[in-house]
């Protein structure tokens, strides 16, 4: 490890501080020490060039899964934190849906311990209740003092509203947030896609928006009752934007995310249609596409743009992966039977710059999105290049081009609907704490 290095030349980009410019950073002794147009090189022990590269502080991602333990046979820590690190992550906090649970203090210090020395921060956020039967509210108290960055049953929603309306109470004292999953559990009915014209051509059951929009509805309501911190987990239609959108600008304390499959793809995806929303092309893939399964789902055309209007406007705060791996076994052809979800660290950036490549996103939203926002909101390291901060920073190369494969995704899984696509824009180096942990 060089405690001094010289990144020269690349086009910072630091929503914190309104920077947008070429300019040198130095890095000495895990932390920024200087951003100038023309930094010596004698001061480095190692220079980094980044002419034609965007340099930004490390990319945050408040939603993953891992995995472990219970299903290592998906994904390890280990593992999970090399692919966050080649995606251009620095920190990520992992959810609670492993076997075990993460509903102890136990617990959540052992993924802790087993996380140090690993090339991205792993945070681990609790379960609400025990054991994620949404019944009986876990040591909510207990978990923090261990180092819980906040509480989800991420894969369920909490099925008692009174565990919730306690839940969000204990936000008042510990301000971690309460980080929900919204989906009427009675509205399942067995469904494994989008309900709408593609469900029915592709002859499986649907899942109607309105599951997702009813819990919305419910723990946004259980916020405004207890004036407790709720962050909803990857909304995914028009009807969920405006909630959210109305109840923070009623005040309420409501955070909110969004994912990037949910701003390019839609449920043609499943059926083989893949089209980048707001492009022309459609690139032919496997139909039925079990990787294309997730929950929630690929919605339409119509609620991926109001999604992103959403990011313009401030309605969501926070762009998040839900890197959801599964081995090839959890995914058959049957989407009645395939699990939900994808792998997503490495194709963050690819699919975000596809959108600002569109100019549709701005490049400075999309990073205060993966960086400032979630530093700021949940109180995390880094999110910033000022001097003095961490040094943590990604460098990105957004003219790289490359085919989405197993040999060229990190996870142990890969289920991405994406395989066999050419994308553009990657992380050519991620840098924690001053150390160089991937370097392209």
């Amino acid at each position: 490890m060089s405690n001094t290095v010289l990144i020269r030349g690349g086009r910072v980009v630091d929503p914190s501080q309104g920077l947008d410019a070429v300019m040198d950073v130095l890095l000495e002794n895990g932390q920024v020490s200087a951003i100038e147009a023309d930094i010596d090189a004698s001061r480095a022990e190692e220079v980094v060039d980044a002419a034609g590269k965007l340099v930004t502080p490390g990319l945050i991602d408040m939603h993953v899964h891992f995995r472990d333990p219970g299903f290592t046979d998906k994904e390890t820590l280990e593992t999970g934190a090399i692919s966050a690190a080649q995606g251009g992550f620095t920190t990520v906090c992992c959810m609670p849906n492993t076997k075990p649970a993460l509903d102890t203090p136990e617990r959540i210090r052992d993924v802790i311990d087993r996380s140090a020395g690993l090339p991205t921060r792993i945070h681990p956020i609790g379960t609400i209740s025990v054991g994620r039967a949404g019944h009986e509210l876990a040591d909510l108290r207990g978990m923090a003092a261990a180092g819980a960055i906040g509480f989800s049953d991420d894969g369920d929603s909490t099925k008692s509203s009174q565990v919730m309306r306690e839940a969000l109470e204990l936000t008042l004292e510990l301000n971690l947030p309460i980080m929900v999953h919204c989906e009427d559990w009675t509205l399942i009915n067995g469904g494994a896609i989008n309900e709408g014209p593609v469900s029915e051509e592709l002859g499986v059951p649907g899942l109607t928006a309105a599951a997702e929009e009813i819990i919305i509805g419910r723990d946004i309501e259980l916020a405004r009752l207890t004036g407790g911190w709720l962050h909803v987990l990857h909304v995914t239609t028009e009807r969920g934007r405006d909630l959210v959108r109305d109840a923070v600008r009623a005040g309420y304390r409501v955070t909110a995310e969004v994912m990037p499959h949910h701003l390019i793809m839609t449920d043609q995806w499943v059926a083989g249609r893949r089209r980048i929303v707001g492009t022309d092309i459609e690139v032919p893939g496997p139909s039925p596409d079990p990787n294309a399964k997730v929950n929630p789902p690929l919605r339409t055309e119509e609620d991926a743009n109001a999604l992103l209007e959403g990011i313009l406007d401030g309605t969501f705060q926070i762009l998040a992966t839900d890197h959801a791996p599964h081995a090839p076994e959890d995914k058959p052809e049957d989407l009645r039977k395939a699990a939900s979800g994808m792998s997503g660290l490495e194709l963050a950036l690819p699919s975000l710059l596809e959108i600002v490549r569109q100019g549709r996103l701005p490049l400075s939203t999309m990073v205060e999105k993966l960086t400032v926002a979630p530093a700021r909101i949940f109180g995390l390291a880094g999110g910033t290049l000022k001097p003095g901060s961490v040094a943590d920073v990604t460098i990105i190369d957004p003219e790289a081009k490359w085919t989405v494969s197993a040999e060229t995704i990190a996870s142990k899984s890969k289920n991405t609907p994406m395989l066999g696509m050419e994308v553009q824009g990657r992380a050519s180096m991620t840098i924690l704490g001053g150390e160089i942990v991937y370097e392209l």
